[in-house]
């Protein structure tokens, strides 16, 4: 198996190397395989915390984006309407 990455851990390096894989730059795939036949491009996940504050206000009817709170006490950012 070919894998090609950005940068490789040594650990990494290693065992794709120990089981007879080969290791590329993506430049150097794109010199092997200029059109891209018989590549597969897979990407990491994308779900990172951040993402929960994307979206529509908290506090907006129908909105599940999570609020930026200083703390998690009985005193911050509750909802509750005084």
């Amino acid at each position: 198996m070919t894998v090609a990455a950005l940068r490789f851990t040594e650990a990494a390096r290693a065992r794709i190397i120990k089981a007879g894989g080969k290791c590329l730059t993506l430049d150097q795939v794109v010199m092997t395989a200029p059109t891209g036949t018989g590549t597969l491009l897979l990407r990491a996940n994308q779900d990172r915390e951040a993402k929960k504050h994307f979206g529509p206000a908290p506090g907006v009817k129908g909105s599940h984006t999570k609020p930026y709170v200083r703390s998690k006490g009985k005193n911050f950012e509750k909802g509750v309407s005084v």
